[in-house]
């Protein structure tokens, strides 16, 4: 047994799950993965027991638990310095904090109307008042950050960082709902999505059975 659990919700629809997961995997940290369906008739209880906040994910650690998936990333940051989570440079890891923040917190009409869903293919759906300002914010961060820190690689700095993790679970969306981007925006998409680890998730999405129903508009 690994002396980190990491508790997560359905693969296909949550998103805060996924950005976690993908940092663990990316960076080829040994964990246990605990699955808690969301929205069925056990979840709630199951969540409280799991969680303070009775939500997913929550990173278990003996006896530490932490239960946001930004602080979730910083705290892997903290226990694993010899691995890169964030860029080297502290002008870089300045900008890539401050991008994770803005999607841990904003873009809530996107989040409302574009629900991650893995498996399905909705293309001109969600177009709801607001949404086209949150994609535009959006794809001006990831064509900044791949001007002035991509140098060496695919991702918003370079190399993979939590800055991508915070935002795999968009790429999703962006396939889902069909979202035209820029050739930098559609370049990013295509890389993260090509990512292993990206792939296992969408795979092990597609074969779960359970629906949330206001995630399948």
């Amino acid at each position: 047994m690994e002396s980190l659990t990491l508790v997560i919700g359905n693969k296909n629809y949550s998103s805060w799950s996924l950005r976690p997961w993908l940092l663990l995997k990316q960076f080829g940290i040994a964990f246990d993965e605990a699955r808690i369906p969301l929205f069925q008739a056990d979840s709630a209880q199951a969540l409280r027991e799991a969680s303070p906040s009775g939500r997913v994910p929550v990173l278990r650690d003996a006896n530490l638990v932490v239960w946001d998936s930004l602080a979730i990333c910083e705290y892997l940051a903290e226990k694993f310095p010899h691995l890169p989570l964030w860029p080297a440079a502290s002008d870089a890891r300045a900008v890539a904090r401050a991008v994770s923040a803005e999607m841990h917190a904003g873009f809530s009409a996107l989040r409302e109307n574009m629900s991650m869903n893995c498996r399905k293919h909705l293309p001109g759906r969600g177009r709801a008042p607001g949404v086209q300002d949150d994609i535009d914010r959006i794809t001006a961060i990831w064509r900044d950050c791949r001007k002035r820190y991509g140098a060496g690689g695919d991702m918003l700095f370079g190399k993979f960082s939590i800055a991508d993790a915070m935002f795999a679970p968009v790429t999703f969306r962006f396939v889902t709902y069909g979202v035209d981007t820029d050739p930098v925006s559609a370049a990013y998409i295509k890389a993260v999505q090509a990512l292993t680890p990206m792939q296992d998730w969408l795979a092990a999405a597609r074969v779960e059975t359970e629906v949330i129903s206001q995630s399948e508009r």
